[in-house]
């Protein structure tokens, strides 16, 4: 991957240093594997981070060098991409995989298919999840192929323009057709997995709207304007619809074995092009099918 900018004439810049933190938001991390990798260019020669600039010199990082990526075993899956470019890879995750590597799940997670996958294309970087889905939750997961994309797409979470949409379908109807739930969130005191709505927790908003529904179930349409751990369960069980067959938040289902949420839609701008983007992630069939069974009403 290459990055360039030429510096205009009403520019001024003391050093090259300076151009790849304002241009291009550089970490301190990067740039010192960029400075040890020998990628930073000047009009074509390798210079150091403290050369001085001037009008009309073209300024290259080059993010090729390879990384090691042992510490994930590869495992070979049928991973189902949406969408694949030179800087992304973008997954629809099934139920039932965690993201990372763990104790229980060292050769099983999403990250060890990917880890597989690189390697069949030849790939040497490291296994770089943008966002995170539980393990029970389906849908869209993004893979950034260097440390450069990683850093611009976690900076772009934390503004209006990455937006992430999810479908869930909860236990009863909620009590408005529409709303914001805006409950903070934090661990729960006794455990190191739940968390619960606590007014000294971290602030948590969760925008939904109410698809369909009959006397059972309600299909919702929800979107995050904050990203807290187990958000949308959380928020759906203090409103008193959890999520079906969620088990740590609501209760066991006969419908569904996991938790029905499922991460259906992503946009946000794309590092390299700067153009909003929009991927969709189908639905598995356990939700597609509970759906597909219910006596639906439109309106509450």
């Amino acid at each position: 991957m290459e990055l360039s900018y030429k510096i205009q004439a009403n520019e001024h810049f003391d050093n090259i240093k300076e151009v790849l933190k304002l241009k291009f938001e550089i970490s301190d991390r990067l740039l010192l594997k960029l400075k040890s990798n020998k990628k930073i260019f000047l009009n074509g020669c390798s210079v150091s981070i403290k050369t001085p600039v001037n009008s009309g010199d073209i300024i290259k990082i080059l993010i090729d060098f390879e990384e090691d990526n042992s510490n994930i075993a590869p495992t070979q899956m049928n991973l189902n991409i949406i969408y694949e470019d030179e800087f992304l890879l973008i997954l629809n995750k099934p139920a039932g995989l965690p993201i990372h590597p763990s104790m229980l799940h060292f050769e099983d997670s999403i990250s060890n298919g990917v880890k597989y996958y690189f390697d069949r294309i030849n790939l040497h970087k490291k296994i770089r999840p943008v966002n995170r889905l539980d393990k029970d939750t389906s849908g869209i997961v993004i893979f950034a192929k260097n440390e450069y994309i990683q850093e611009c797409l976690i900076k772009q979470m934390k503004t209006n323009n990455f937006i992430k949409e999810y479908i869930a379908i909860c236990e009863g109807i909620l009590p408005n057709k529409s709303g914001t739930i805006n409950a903070p969130i934090s661990r729960k005191s006794d455990s190191i997995i739940e968390r619960c709505v606590n007014p000294s927790g971290d602030i948590a908003i969760t925008h939904y709207n109410t698809i369909k529904h009959n006397e059972k179930l309600s299909i919702v349409h929800i979107t995050l304007e904050t990203g807290r751990t187990h958000q949308i369960r959380v928020h759906m069980s203090y409103i008193g619809t959890p999520i079906l067959g969620d088990t740590l938040y609501g209760n066991k289902s006969d419908l569904i074995t996991r938790q029905a949420l499922h991460s259906y839609k992503i946009s946000f701008i794309h590092p390299i092009t700067h153009t909003t983007v929009e991927y969709t992630a189908p639905l598995f069939d356990d939700m597609r099918n509970i759906i597909d069974s219910m006596k639906l009403r439109t309106e509450i």
